[in-house]
């Protein structure tokens, strides 16, 4: 488990979204994102547990991912992400897929947020050791914590989790993939920037 940093910024600093995010036609705040689902040998997954400044009593879990960069691939985003937020460096053909696509409206940092997310797959034999050193200054202002749980372990949680599939989807990767992309159409997550804010 890697804890989040305590004291890193004043508690009532407000948080902003970084330049990856852009105003779409609605007005709207939109980017694209990559996301990984981390898979041990037991059919766990790590996920990322967070909160909001504005609701600070209200989790949820979410999975390791951010932003493309301009340029960028998904595939490579993803890798650049998983390296960042987790410390685990692999190449990026290591990564399975996409296996799911999904496009969520959520609240967070006091804006709207739009995401379009790519999820991939990396598949661990052992569980590696996990380092925070790489998180942006808001990771650390929202992230609690990181952690492997399976799905009957998600389920259990009275956190929310995003996509709210999660357990079927874990389930079902952790069985092997069948090479279809899962498609989930516009997902209202309330407030669940898991969907991250920063690149």
């Amino acid at each position: 488990m890697v804890p989040a940093s305590a004291g890193s910024r004043e508690a009532d600093a407000p948080l902003h979204l970084d330049e990856g995010w852009v105003r779409g036609p609605d007005g709207v705040r939109e980017r694209s994102a990559a996301r990984v689902l981390v898979l041990d040998g037991a059919g766990a997954v790590l996920l990322v547990r967070g909160h909001d400044a504005d609701e600070p009593d209200r989790h949820w879990w979410f999975s390791v991912g951010g932003g493309i960069d301009p340029g960028e691939s998904s595939r490579d985003a993803a890798a650049r992400e998983l390296r960042e937020e987790t410390g685990m460096v692999v190449d990026p053909v290591a990564l399975e897929g996409p296996v799911l696509r999904r496009s969520a409206i959520f609240d967070f940092a006091r804006e709207h947020c739009r995401q379009h997310e790519e999820f991939f797959v990396l598949r661990v034999a052992d569980r590696p050791t996990l380092s925070s050193e790489g998180w942006t200054e808001l990771e650390e202002s929202f992230v609690d914590e990181v952690r492997w749980l399976t799905p009957d372990e998600i389920e259990a949680s009275t956190d929310e989790v995003f996509p709210a599939a999660l357990p079927r989807i874990v389930r079902a990767l952790a069985a092997g993939w069948d090479g279809v992309v899962e498609e989930i159409g516009i997902d209202t997550d309330g407030g669940a920037c898991a969907a991250h804010s920063e690149s």
